[in-house]
C-alpha cells in the first residue's frame, strides 16, 4: 500500500510539471536515473509511476527513442484533463472547449427539462435570476457565480437523466473558476441575466423546441462573450 501510494505522488508531481508546460505535447520525458534523483524515490517507483501515466494516454513510450508526452486530446484520463483545463497554460482552447461541451449537453438536458420540470423547480429558477440580478447591482460577483452554477444545475437535474448529471459533477471547479473569470465583467453579467430570464420563461412554458433554442442561444452568447470580451480584451 505505501509502495502504490508512493507511485501516485511521483505520477502527480511529473503531471504538475507536463501541466506547468515543462514537457510540453511531443515533449519526451527525463529517464528513470534523472527522474529518481528529482523526486529522491527507487527507479522502480518512477517507473511503475510512468505506467500509471501511460496507461492514461497522458505518455506514449517509443521503443529505442524514449517516452513521449501525448497530446492533450489523447489522454483518458477525466481528472488529469480537468487539471490540465483549471491549471494548465492553454487557457483559451481549454475555455472555448468548455462551452462546445456545455453546449452539447446543456441544450439537450434543457429540451428534456421542458417535458419534466415540475412547478417548484420552475419557481426556483425564478429565484436564481433574482439573485444573479441583485449580486450584480452589489457587484459580488461570488453571488453571482454562486447563483449562475445553481441555476444549471436546477436544470440538469430537472431532465431527469441520471448520466448528465454525473457527467456534469466532476466539471463543477472547473466550472467555477470559469464562471467567475468572464462573470467579472459586468457587459456579461448583463447579457447572462437576460438568457437565465428567457431560459427560465421556456422552461415554464414547458416547449421543448423552445427551451433548447434558448439554451442554445445562451451558449452562444457565452462563447461570443468569451472570445470579444475576455480573450479579445487587451492585457494590463
Amino acid at each position: 500500500m505505501a509502495r502504490k501510494s508512493l507511485v501516485g505522488v511521483v505520477a502527480d508531481e511529473l503531471l504538475d510539471r507536463i501541466i506547468a508546460g515543462e514537457f510540453p505535447p511531443g515533449a519526451s520525458v527525463p529517464g528513470e536515473h534523472e527522474l529518481s534523483a528529482k523526486h529522491e524515490v527507487s527507479r522502480m517507483t518512477v517507473r511503475e509511476a510512468m505506467k500509471t501515466l501511460e496507461a492514461q494516454r497522458i505518455l506514449s513510450v517509443e521503443r529505442g527513442r524514449g517516452t513521449f508526452v501525448n497530446p492533450l486530446n489523447r489522454w483518458a484520463s477525466l481528472e488529469a484533463v480537468l487539471r490540465a483545463a483549471s491549471e494548465g497554460k492553454n487557457e483559451a482552447d481549454a475555455s472555448v472547449q468548455l462551452i462546445e461541451l456545455r453546449r452539447m449537453l446543456e441544450t439537450g438536458a434543457c429540451e428534456l427539462a421542458a417535458g419534466r420540470i415540475g412547478d417548484a423547480d420552475v419557481e426556483a429558477l425564478y429565484k436564481c435570476v433574482a439573485a444573479m440580478r441583485a449580486a450584480n447591482e452589489v457587484n459580488d460577483l461570488p453571488a453571482f457565480v454562486e447563483a449562475d452554477l445553481a441555476f444549471h444545475d436546477l436544470i440538469l437535474h430537472a431532465s431527469e437523466n441520471v448520466f448528465v448529471a454525473v457527467l456534469f459533477e466532476p466539471l463543477h471547479r472547473v466550472l467555477a473558476k470559469r464562471r467567475a473569470e468572464t462573470s467579472a465583467v459586468p457587459e456579461i453579467q448583463v447579457h447572462a441575466i437576460a438568457h437565465h430570464q428567457n431560459i427560465a420563461e421556456a422552461l415554464e412554458s414547458r416547449d421543448p423546441s423552445r427551451s433548447r433554442q434558448a439554451m442554445d442561444d445562451h451558449m452562444q452568447q457565452t462563447l461570443d462573450d468569451l472570445k470579444n470580451l475576455v480573450l479579445g480584451a487587451p492585457k494590463v
